[in-house]
């Protein structure tokens, strides 16, 4: 639509660790294909209880680079306020056309953080309305082919899921690269306060929700995604190989 795309994949997420935590995996291994990925989170996460901005931008940095996509930017839009208005819309529809994706990733809408619910909203309009091109941001008008939806805390039922057993240790040191948020030897020098994320077993549940998903297809290592829309598939059979089949002891 419009040309052709630049990207080929875009995720965005509220927060710097977001994208990180939910999709890494998925991320690091479509690098590894040789894929064009960007990272976008749409705040600097100024209202988190550890760490402040700035900290949290060197560390998305450190994250952007560990899982080796093309580029990586913060967005304005303030922490705590995430809404689908006017303005943020136009935000996001400007990085968009900018980089012209094939596929976006973003929150799914069941959310406990009230930022990826709202965001995943945002994206969802933003997604839709970048191909309209009397909408006047003085770019091109360009509509990503598909929007898939990782999830947060709750889960859903998966439309597909991806096998990350290879990209895991990538998507962990990722993770990890965030030394203010997640539990470490320095995480005293940001402040004692707790969270739900620097708990010492926080880390330990991305490893047994990757488990879970994992052994849904029999791999070690997995993310789950949602699509809206029925997927077309042209041969089921070619679709479909041994790989499809396995038993769990």
């Amino acid at each position: 639509m419009f040309g052709k795309p630049e990207f080929d994949a875009v995720a965005f997420g509220a927060h710097p660790d977001d994208l990180e935590i939910c999709c890494g995996g998925t991320l690091a291994k479509l690098t590894r294909k040789g894929y064009r990925v960007a990272m976008i989170t749409l705040t600097r996460a100024e209202l988190g209880t550890r760490g402040n901005s700035d900290t949290r931008a060197q560390e998305f940095a450190e994250a952007a680079r560990i899982l080796g996509v093309e580029e990586h930017r913060m967005l304005d839009i303030p922490d705590g306020r995430v809404r689908a208005t006017h303005e943020n819309i136009l935000k996001v529809v400007r990085e968009i056309r900018r980089l012209r994706p094939r596929v976006v990733f973003t929150h799914h809408w069941m959310a406990r953080h009230p930022d990826h619910e709202h965001g995943s909203q945002l994206v969802r309009e933003a997604v839709f309305f970048a191909g309209l091109k009397k909408i006047d941001t003085g770019q091109e008008p360009w509509r990503p082919y598909k929007l898939i939806f990782f999830a947060n805390r709750f889960e859903f039922t998966p439309s597909f899921v991806v096998d990350i057993t290879d990209t895991f240790e990538q998507k962990m040191r990722a993770v990890r690269a965030y030394r203010s948020q997640f539990h470490g030897d320095d995480m005293e020098r940001y402040g004692t306060d707790q969270t739900a994320i620097s708990h010492p077993a926080f880390l330990d549940h991305i490893e047994v929700r990757a488990r879970q998903y994992g052994i849904y297809i029999g791999v070690k290592y997995a993310e789950p995604f949602f699509v809206r829309e029925a997927l077309a598939i042209d041969d089921p059979v070619a679709l479909f190989d041994e790989r499809s089949y396995y038993t769990i002891p």
